[in-house]
């Protein structure tokens, strides 16, 4: 017989509120309409960042980055503050707004010289390119992270 549990918060046993609630790494939720089950743990991004290129070293927002190095016009490296797994990890990256020359069509691509692939288990490299292909420092640079945490 299965049971089910209907609550406004939850609280751990100090009282102090949901931040201590764990979760295990195979718990799961149903899918949108009863489609089907997920894991949650692995739904969840595990590193993203919100970071002006154009201004300076500006990390505007984040989770998991413990740093921004500003390598040259438009190169970046990203540190995470929890390493990856391994580095088959999934990752997103957007670029765009002021710097450059006119257009807004922008994105953002990783690699570098030292790596072919421009990821490790710790860092990400990326680039700024504006539609022209030129490589700039933009105001915006977000990148965000799926995979497992080491």
């Amino acid at each position: 017989m299965s049971s089910q549990l209907n609550v406004d918060t939850i609280v751990d046993k100090a009282g102090s509120g949901g931040s201590n609630v764990k979760m295990a790494n195979t718990s799961t939720y149903v899918g949108e309409g009863g489609s089907g089950t997920q894991n949650t743990v692995q739904g969840l991004a595990k590193m993203w960042v919100h970071f002006d290129g154009n201004t300076g070293n500006d990390i505007r927002d984040s989770l998991n980055i413990s740093s921004v190095a500003d390598n040259a016009t438009g190169r970046y490296t990203y540190t995470y503050a929890n390493n990856m797994n391994n580095f088959y990890y999934q990752f997103t990256n957007s670029c765009g707004g002021a710097g450059g020359t006119t257009g807004d069509e922008s994105y953002g691509s990783t690699g570098n010289a030292n790596s072919s692939i421009g990821l490790t288990t710790s860092t990400i490299y990326s680039r700024s390119r504006r539609y022209d292909a030129n490589i700039y420092d933009l105001d915006i640079n977000s990148i965000m992270l799926n995979g497992d945490l080491a």
